[in-house]
């Protein structure tokens, strides 16, 4: 492999022979039609205005984009997977003996990284400054062979240069965020940096804010700078967008499966912009800095169309947004895919099939109670069922709902609109949640008038919403006569298919975690790569405890000093499968890996 001193067609197929990957007579075919590819290309630029644009190949004449393009497979891989840019910069990295790594724009310094080089010499050459680790200046490449360009970035630099590999996709996705952020990141802080920007230092100096007409949000750079965020957010699967002023910067923070992870560190200076143009789009009093507001945005972008709810609240440092990204394939899903164990999803069918009656879902925030809600509503909602609901707020618009927003401030609260709303005739009603007395005693009236009444309370666990009903003040006869089942939710994170890995867990490592087995596990977990950030996870699943009460359990409810504890006991006795036994099961399963297991689950002991 030596004998190349340029990146060409044949240097790519030597590679792969040299691996194994191809054989001989499939890299002369590859070399071949590639060849003649660059033919036709030529010919199609040789034929002047007269050829009209007729020839327009979609094969690449850059080696490596064509071998991409390609999509051979991965020989003896049983997972279908194929030799792409990632694979082939594993490759080029071991054989030419240099660092391979994937890089996250969250691990860059932009600003050093778009100072070095210029847009257009990056994008030309596609190379992208990484930042400076022991006196070096790390530089992406997509193959080895830079060295004329490497020179180049040397003289302009002053450092010594170490090329990384970087797989091709990943190297172009970031050049085209980093400089087109950058650029707009850098446009806001030279409009602002005349200006003092607001700084609170301390809870004293609450009360100095700007004016509406100091704070200007039409600028072109942060209407691009808060559109990419959105975009961001919606193009990589964010639920949560926080935009968190700090002492001396603006953090910017992405909730990716249930995880915060930091994205963007802004100027300060560029804050009171950005929070401008945030409330602006979503209808907020830009004047208004001292109170907590509520907005909503409707988004479109190539990853589909999402609502976005956004809510300010003034915090030490000035005031934070949370933009929570609602997309309306992740609220409205098929039951079927929801469950992973199919006892489970009878018995909430069951539920649902009820005439009348209360059906909890329980679970802390963020748990997807409110996912499996309106997914059980698109199904029940027929033509000829009303379903009503009540929100606080609306998580997402749909015209088959009578949808209900609650606004205390004009006396519309839970437990007030269920009496108004048993008028309009409805035959399913939905309560966001159960909170207070007011709301559970309206809800239990209702169902007991023929209702069939989905809500949801915040309790660990399925038996614990019995004595949780209780404690807000409800007679325990009534709870036992109207609630027909109880189910508790958590969402684990799922392994990312795409680079996911077996391993064996021994009998000893699983006895330290706390889990008693028969022999060795066979578990599966993911490396990390690009499509799930590096993170070993894409997408979640739920994991769920369906307890239907049973005539023993309504009358272990009236008893008093039931405790939460005795009648987990009778379900479990009575085929209930935990939480912990169902993440266990999805472990098993190779859906989850054992740490989800163990932080999103309590033990059962």
């Amino acid at each position: 492999m030596t004998k190349y001193s340029k990146f060409t067609i044949e240097y790519l197929l030597d590679l792969l022979l040299h691996n194994g990957w191809i054989g001989q007579e499939q890299a002369r075919g590859i070399k071949a039609s590639y060849l003649e590819s660059i033919s036709v290309r030529a010919r199609a630029r040789g034929g002047g205005k007269g050829a009209g644009g007729a020839v327009k190949p979609e094969t690449s004449s850059d080696p490596l984009e064509y071998v991409i393009g390609l999509k051979l497979p991965v020989p003896g891989d049983t997972a279908g997977r194929i030799i792409g840019d990632d694979a082939l910069a594993r490759l080029m990295a071991a054989e030419a003996g240099l660092e391979y790594r994937r890089v996250e724009q969250r691990d860059l310094d932009l600003e050093l990284v778009t100072s070095i080089l210029p847009h257009s010499f990056a994008a030309r050459h596609l190379v992208l400054p990484l930042g400076l680790a022991e006196k070096q200046l790390e530089v992406a490449v997509r193959h080895p062979f830079y060295q004329t360009i490497l020179e180049d970035v040397r003289r302009v630099a002053s450092y010594p240069i170490k090329p990384v590999i970087v797989p091709d996709g990943l190297l172009k996705k970031l050049l085209q965020e980093i400089y087109a952020f950058q650029g707009s990141v850098a446009g806001a802080e030279h409009m602002y940096a005349g200006g003092s920007p607001m700084d609170l230092g301390n809870l004293e100096q609450f009360v100095k804010l700007k004016s509406a007409s100091e704070i200007g949000e039409d600028d072109q750079h942060i209407k691009n700078l808060v559109g990419y965020l959105l975009t961001e957010g919606l193009n990589n699967r964010a639920s949560d967008i926080h935009i968190e002023p700090k002492r001396n910067d603006l953090l910017v923070r992405m909730r990716h499966d249930g995880v915060l992870h930091d994205i963007h560190h802004l100027p300060k200076v560029l804050h009171p912009a950005v929070v401008s143009r945030i409330k602006t789009i979503s209808r907020l009093d830009i004047a208004e800095k001292r109170r907590p507001q509520d907005g909503r945005i409707k988004i479109a972008g190539r990853a589909g169309e999402a609502e976005v709810r956004v809510s300010t609240v003034p915090v030490a440092f000035g005031e934070k947004v949370v933009m929570r990204i609602l997309d309306p394939e992740a609220l409205f899903m098929r039951l079927e895919d929801m469950f992973f164990n199919q006892a489970d999803l009878a018995k909430w069918n069951q539920f649902t099939a009820q005439p009348h009656g209360i059906i909890l879902v329980t679970g802390p925030t963020g748990s997807g109670k409110t996912t499996t809600l309106y997914s059980t509503l698109r199904q029940l909602a027929t033509p000829s069922v009303n379903v009503t609901t009540v929100e606080d707020p609306i998580e997402m618009i749909h015209e088959e709902f009578n949808q209900i927003a609650v606004q205390p401030k004009i006396g519309i609260t839970f437990g007030s609109i269920i009496r108004n709303i048993l008028r309009q005739d409805p035959d399913i009603i939905m309560i966001g949640e159960m909170r207070d007395h007011e709301t559970a005693e309206n809800a239990i009236q209702a169902a007991l008038t023929g209702h069939l009444v989905l809500s949801t309370l915040h309790t660990n666990d399925a038996p614990s919403a019995v004595t949780r009903l209780i404690d807000l003040g409800l007679e325990p006869f009534l709870v036992s006569s109207t609630v027909v089942g109880i189910m508790a939710q958590r969402l684990v994170r799922r392994i990312c298919k795409y680079c996911v890995d077996e391993f064996v867990l021994t009998e000893a490592a699983a006895l330290e975690l706390g889990f008693i087995t028969q022999g060795d596990l066979s578990l599966k977990r993911g490396r990390g790569c690009e499509m799930c950030r590096n993170t070993g996870y894409l997408g979640r699943a739920a994991t769920v405890e369906v307890m239907p009460m049973s005539e023993t359990i309504q009358q272990m409810a009236l008893k008093d000093g039931v405790t939460a504890a005795e009648l987990k006991l009778q379900a479990r006795r009575e085929g209930m499968i935990t939480l912990r036994e169902n993440a266990l099961d999805l472990m098993l399963s190779g859906i989850t890996t054992i740490e989800e297991v163990m932080r999103v689950t309590a033990s059962d002991e």
